[in-house]
């Protein structure tokens, strides 16, 4: 499997995690103290890292970092939106669209070398 894939689909499975990790004790866990809270999201993070390391050093033998990066981030938003608005229940917006296009600009600018 190509290191490009491969870090593609480490990072979409880290960014799940750390996903729930920030966001889903907003929900479900509103009631309990904020350490209980913080304890929980730390340990859902662990296996954010343990995917996000081996992604971000595979992705390294074949990206900069500034692409990395700006992979993450849209792997990022990817995740978020089905996250916000079928887990968060969150009203889907043209906000989410915009920030989409500018995301695309990003990678345009950070990948126009390559292809």
């Amino acid at each position: 499997m190509p290191a490009s894939l491969q870090t593609l689909l480490l990072l979409t499975l880290s960014n799940v995690f750390m996903t729930f990790a920030w966001y889903a004790h907003l929900k479900d866990m509103n009631n309990q103290p904020w350490m209980v809270a913080a304890l929980v999201s730390w340990g859902i993070a662990l296996f954010e890292y343990l995917l996000q390391v081996p992604a971000n050093r595979i992705g390294f033998t074949v990206m900069s970092l500034p692409q990395l990066k700006i992979m993450q981030e849209v792997i990022a938003l990817a995740v978020f939106l089905p996250f916000a608005v079928l887990y968060m229940k969150v009203d889907l917006k043209w906000d989410f669209l915009w920030a989409s296009l500018c995301l695309v600009g990003a990678v345009y600018f950070m990948f126009r070398d390559v292809v």
